[in-house]
């Protein structure tokens, strides 16, 4: 899908070809589709840069689009990806790239790598129930859901900025059944949607709360608790009265996703370092510039980015599940045997935030961010390693015994 979407190209062809085996099917695990189909598409385009005798970042400067390749009449909403690779180069120190093969460090060879990051932005009803109290404090019902990406810190956050209020006086409650449907967790989409149908909840109880107080709800602001329209003003604890309020809504979108192309988008830097005698890859340095509209909370946002690179590095370097093909079972099945990174395989980590909004997004002008920190990091790595060494490796993970003995030419 990303092949179809990512880079300009008046001609191409596209496909998808199915095979039955005999194994689970390849299912869901954070990016779907877009993380292992960039583990390809990004080093074809390392390949085609080098053939070309371009800067990879150059080259992919060069085939950027403003439009849907495929239906030119749609725009994106937002795309960009030569501020993002350029950033990133300054910032990684790009101009230092030596050809591969080329830099060498005692026992190591170094090299740098790119990939561009994509994943699109899925516009999702969403919808949630907020109540006033007669403290004037409110309550957020949503059944959205929070698996560790800090949905309850951000739709704290809407509510509180909507309503006036500071996050102490706020209570979020997630994940009941009989709260209102919300987009849920999962392809990125739950942050922007989930906290688009809290504002769309928020615009009705302050809507109610105006026309209570008998205010103009055009000219009506609420903050530190009160709610003022002109020369006048009252508490939200006098608006409650002792019953208090209750506003329920969600957010809908129309036909925004037919009018426009709304995606995210990154630039993943890596440098790697390989030992030319053992083969043995270290992964030294990374870095992500994502572009993926108003970012809600920086800090949460950066750890789902950071761990998504960790993610990145795993499936380049070490994950792979081992087939016994004579009885049919997984023999690496359980952490023992199935390698992920550790503390000690995960260098300096450096995210950085494009300052953007999209308008066309949402109410929030935000999109989604936890899955385009993975998508691109497997490619920027298998693209450092070939830089280090100067031997291309396309078949995942890259572990040394595939490259090991076409590496003492190098050494």
């Amino acid at each position: 899908m990303q092949t179809r979407l990512l880079y300009a190209g008046a001609n191409r062809m596209t496909a998808t070809r199915l095979a039955v085996l005999d194994l689970p099917e390849g299912n869901a695990m954070r990016a779907p589709g877009e993380a292992p189909g960039l583990m390809a598409l990004e080093i074809a385009m390392d390949e085609m840069a080098e053939r070309l005798g371009m800067d990879p970042v150059e080259f992919r400067v060069m085939n950027d689009t403003q439009v849907d390749p495929e239906h030119p009449a749609r725009r994106y909403s937002q795309r960009s990806l030569i501020e993002w690779l350029r950033t990133g180069a300054d910032r990684f120190g790009w101009k230092a790239r030596r050809a591969p093969g080329a830099r060498r460090e005692g026992p190591w060879l170094v090299g740098m790598g790119v990939a561009s990051g994509f994943r699109n932005n899925l516009l999702m009803k969403s919808g949630a129930r907020v109540l006033l109290d007669s403290k004037g404090e409110i309550a957020v019902e949503t059944d959205m859901t929070d698996i560790g990406t800090g949905s309850y810190t951000i739709i704290a956050q809407t509510a509180a900025e909507m309503m006036g209020l500071g996050l102490h006086q706020v209570t979020v409650r997630l994940g009941d059944s009989s709260y209102p449907v919300a987009a849920g967790s999962g392809g990125q989409f739950g942050a922007n949607n989930a906290t688009s149908g809290v504002y769309a909840a928020c615009v009705k109880l302050r809507e109610a709360i105006a026309q209570k107080l008998g205010f103009n709800s055009g000219d009506v602001t609420f903050a530190d608790g009160q709610v003022r329209s002109g020369n006048r003003s009252a508490s939200l604890a006098e608006a409650a009265g002792a019953d208090g309020m209750m506003a329920e809504d969600a957010i809908e979108y129309g036909d925004l996703d037919k009018k426009y192309q709304q995606s995210t988008f990154a630039g993943h830097f890596v440098e790697a370092a390989v030992d030319a005698y053992t083969g043995e890859v270290r992964v030294r340095r990374m870095l992500a510039v994502c572009a993926a509209g108003r970012i809600l909370n920086p800090l949460s946002a950066r750890s789902q980015v950071i761990g998504a690179m960790t993610m990145g590095v795993g499936a380049a370097l070490m994950e792979e599940l081992a087939v016994d093909t004579r009885r049919g079972f997984f023999v690496n099945h359980d952490l023992a045997g199935y390698e992920v990174p550790v503390h000690a395989d995960i260098p300096h980590q450096e995210v950085v935030f494009l300052e953007e909004v999209d308008p066309m997004s949402s109410p929030m002008k935000a999109k989604g961010v936890g899955e385009l920190g993975l998508c691109g990091v497997g490619a920027a790595v298998a693209n450092a390693v070939y830089n280090a060494t100067g031997v291309r490796v396309r078949d995942y993970p890259i572990t040394l015994d595939k490259h090991l003995s076409r590496l003492p030419d190098v050494a």
